[in-house]
């Protein structure tokens, strides 16, 4: 997996940081969903500037160390077909590391 973007909590409850790709270079937010109408709602939407641009999902690693995490969906007309990322939260929650798997 390779780290694509390092983010920090926001004031807000949620996430923002940097998605570094080598195309793409944008702030993301991570904003929570207030308006959670089930079970299966995401957590968080993923917003760069005031569009959403995805959605994140809690989630929860199988191993033997259960790490938490957030599953994320990104969706943007630039993209060729949408990304799916992970943020793991470092064991301080001070930050966290955006992932990508190919």
């Amino acid at each position: 997996m390779s780290v694509i973007g390092i983010f920090k909590p926001s004031k807000e409850g949620g996430w923002e940081g940097n998605l570094r790709t080598l195309g793409i270079n944008e702030r993301l937010r991570l904003v929570p969903n207030d308006d959670r109408s089930s079970d299966d709602a995401p957590a968080f939407r993923v917003m760069l500037g005031r569009q959403r641009i995805g959605d994140a999902w809690e989630a929860c690693t199988k191993d033997e160390r259960a790490r938490d995490y957030l599953r994320l969906r990104l969706d943007d007309p630039g993209f060729a077909r949408p990304m799916t990322a992970a943020l793991f939260p470092d064991d301080d929650g001070a930050s966290a590391r955006l992932m990508w798997r190919r």
